[in-house]
């Protein structure tokens, strides 16, 4: 428990949701010691994920998996199993720094605190070093009781009250979330493009326009590449902005799959 809680309202659960997150878990579990209770929320995992969380004196919760196929899900489930109001949400393959966990036990007694904080988090790229997409706000610290978690694929947080930030120039105050392989990325561009279709083909009335192909992954990639400041961080920066574009691509085309499908079966 952190020394500066309280009953009194200074207290923080951290709930982390997982499935087969065995990967990483050990190592960010141990930074998240000084925090007042950690409930990890698992998917029936088949791997040691269980166990390793029960180790470390994590209160685990499961959530059916059935044909889930990522956490949103799980995500207001594990936030109501959180014994205090005040929750930090934590993925299986982010770091809480200290200086973040001192500077939210603060916050919490602050007079002027907000119902929901978003932190910026640092990417780490295949090659363990930042992608440019900085400051990359996660809306984490939240009182339970002024939050909605959509069941939605990359949804976030709808909050009945005031949303504060967190100085994008205190990197030290960042979250950090763990490198994956880029097999790992492509893996998960084919599976995340398929669960936002349903909510992306709402904003496409009409076919997909060759144009759109042509200058929206292009834009895609402008932005990342330039806008952002890939450039300055040499092939790492082109690979970064050309998979933002071919994440765009992928998503039309399969919007523009959809549409055909749907225009053969009505005639």
């Amino acid at each position: 428990m952190n020394p500066d809680s309280s009953p009194s309202g200074g207290r923080i659960s951290v709930v982390i949701n997982t499935y087969n997150a065995q990967t990483y878990l050990n190592e960010i579990l141990q930074y998240l010691k000084g925090y007042d209770e950690i409930v990890v929320c698992d998917m029936e995992s088949t791997d040691h994920t269980e166990e390793i969380a029960r180790s470390n004196g994590c209160r685990v919760v499961v959530f059916p998996r059935g044909n889930h196929r990522f956490g949103d899900p799980a995500r207001n489930f594990a936030i109501q199993s959180a014994e205090n109001e005040w929750v930090l949400v934590v993925d299986a393959d982010e770091i809480v720094p200290q200086e973040l966990t001192e500077y939210l036990y603060r916050y919490i007694q602050r007079d002027d605190c907000c119902d929901a904080l978003f932190i910026p988090r640092r990417n780490l790229l295949f090659d363990n070093r930042p992608s440019v997409a900085y400051p990359d706000y996660q809306c984490r610290l939240i009182r339970k009781s002024r939050c909605y978690w959509p069941p939605t694929v990359h949804s976030k947080p709808r909050i009945d009250g005031s949303v504060g930030y967190i100085d994008r120039r205190r990197t030290d105050l960042a979250m950090i979330h763990k490198p994956v392989t880029l097999r790992e990325t492509f893996r998960k561009m084919c599976v995340y493009t398929d669960l936002e279709l349903d909510r992306r083909i709402s904003r496409h009335k009409r076919p997909i326009s060759l144009m759109k192909f042509i200058a929206s992954p292009s834009f895609r990639f402008f932005k990342t590449y330039i806008l952002k400041g890939g450039i300055f961080h040499g092939r790492r920066g082109y690979i970064e902005a050309r998979c933002d574009a071919i994440y765009r691509f992928m998503t039309l085309c399969k919007i523009y799959e959809r549409q055909l499908t749907t225009t053969h079966t009505e005639s």
